[in-house]
């Protein structure tokens, strides 16, 4: 996360993790029980308060990773 950028979008399709046992313990699961093929636009207050609650144990920490080659695609987006 760029501290700068207002948001960035989540997008599971582009994430190394999807189809791994991460996925049931990610904080986009964990938030969403999202659909696959949503993403989730999270804005900097958003994520500052999910690194809090994640330091804190409350929830699991954001992992998402973008593969890489995924430029130009629906993926992982600052600004």
């Amino acid at each position: 996360m760029n501290p700068t950028s207002p948001s960035f979008t989540i997008d599971c399709d582009t994430c190394v993790m999807q189809h791994t046992d991460a996925c049931g313990d990610c904080v986009v699961s964990f938030i969403c029980s999202r659909e696959p093929g949503d993403a989730i636009v999270v804005d900097l207050n958003e994520y500052r308060a999910l690194e809090m609650l994640a330091e804190s144990g409350l929830v699991p920490e954001l992992r998402h990773r973008e593969r890489s080659g995924d430029s130009g695609k629906r993926h992982h987006h600052m600004g």
